[in-house]
């Protein structure tokens, strides 16, 4: 699994899910995060798409929420968010 703060992949115990402790080998800082979850959406109410998930206030600090299901990819990272962000570079380029 990929660290929200500095982008290490890290290696996760049993179960495929960080536990509520456990922290990045890089940078120490904490896995079991909402940055980390792939329900975590910005944009969405509360910042999250389970709907039953309760509102957890820092969502870079470690939280028990029982809805956690790391996060594939890093969107802005993944190879198709790449490509379109390479095509609008080019559909607006000036040259």
């Amino acid at each position: 699994m990929q660290c929200h703060a500095c982008q290490r992949e890290n290696a996760i115990g049993a179960g495929g899910k960080p536990g509520f402790r456990e922290e990045c080998e890089g940078c120490r800082a904490d896995l079991h995060v909402c940055m980390n979850c792939a329900f975590w959406d910005p944009s969405a109410y509360n910042e999250c798409r389970e709907p039953n998930a309760e509102r957890v206030a820092d969502r870079d600090r470690a939280n028990r929420c029982e809805y956690f299901q790391p996060a594939k990819c890093r969107a802005a990272e993944s190879p198709e968010v790449k490509d379109a962000l390479s095509a609008l570079e080019d559909l607006f380029r000036s040259d």
